[in-house]
């Protein structure tokens, strides 16, 4: 009797950095507005940035067509000052089970996003990004209203070429950089 051999996984190099956020709860929709400022620059053939707002569980599937690392953009409350940058790697060991949380498609924070893809890799046979990494802002106000407030507002095209090193160092023979937390914005 053999067992099932999972097939050898095939690097793709297809990025997708994806802002996620809602507009209409201030700060919160810093993410959408980083990959808008994104999309007016001139992008590598294999980097999609794409504005998922808060369609995370169309997020989730469309991971499923094969990238090899996925940027989520993001406003992040860490406790420090409003328009600090975050980079956040985040350890494919803990993607799994959703550990009980409602799935809510338009409350889908990024670590529900990668419980919910871990789960739907397990049941299709799908494979995760080799590297998935949150792009986070801290947020002044995610209260009702349009508009990001003026540290966080400030820190987008820092954001932009924050995401823009990420990229570069993606590419073969280049180095990550070093997480900046706490790196404020300029």
């Amino acid at each position: 009797m053999s067992l099932p051999v999972d097939p050898p996984r095939q690097e793709s190099g297809k990025v997708l950095v994806a802002g996620i956020g809602n507009i209409f709860l201030g700060d919160d929709g810093f993410g959408v507005e980083t990959v808008r400022a994104l999309t007016g620059r001139q992008l590598p053939p294999h980097v999609e940035a794409v504005d998922i707002g808060v369609r995370g569980v169309h997020l989730a599937y469309q991971v499923l067509d094969g990238y090899d690392t996925l940027i989520l953009v993001d406003a992040t409350a860490r406790g420090e000052r409003p328009g600090t940058l975050y980079v956040i790697e985040h350890d494919s060991a803990d993607a799994g089970e959703p550990h009980g949380v409602a799935l809510d498609g338009h409350r889908m924070t990024p670590d529900t996003v990668l419980a919910l893809l871990g789960t739907l890799c397990a049941t299709t046979g799908g494979q995760p990004p080799r590297r998935t990494l949150v792009v986070g802002c801290e947020p002044a106000s995610v209260e009702e209203g349009i508009g990001l407030s003026p540290p966080v507002s400030a820190a987008v095209p820092e954001a932009v070429r924050l995401i823009e090193e990420l990229l570069r160092a993606d590419e073969p023979g280049e180095s990550a950089p070093r997480a900046t937390v706490g790196e404020a914005a300029k």
